[in-house]
């Protein structure tokens, strides 16, 4: 799980899904980085918001308003994924469509009400 600070409210196209509002906050993303779990979180800390765009988070962190604020992780299968996208759902504000493509989760992403 990634947790990613908005420091502004902003609008970023996020590819397919179009022009999104973030509201400023504390977001928190969840993805399955099945293959290479490390190369993954280092891509996401990379400094660089240049690098190209696969996944619909990449299109929000290379944003100028949203920064990288920490990661969580645990080994674990696929279905893993769309149990903790189900459970931070309970308590955050959902971005429709965010992130979850490969699946029937209602989103991805979420705005943390801290």
């Amino acid at each position: 799980m990634l947790s990613i600070s908005v420091d502004m409210d902003t609008q970023v196209r996020i590819g397919a899904l179009g022009r999104i509002k973030f509201a400023q906050g504390i977001y928190a993303y969840v993805g399955s980085a099945q293959k290479g779990l490390e190369k993954r979180i280092a891509r996401h800390f990379s400094c660089s918001k240049e690098k190209s765009i696969h996944w619909h988070i990449d299109y929000l962190l290379a944003s100028r308003h949203a920064e990288l604020a920490g990661v969580l992780f645990k080994k674990a299968g696929k279905e893993e994924e769309c149990r903790l996208a189900g459970e931070l759902g309970k308590v955050g504000a959902m971005v429709p469509g965010f992130g979850c493509s490969d699946c029937r989760c209602a989103s991805h992403l979420f705005r943390l009400k801290i």
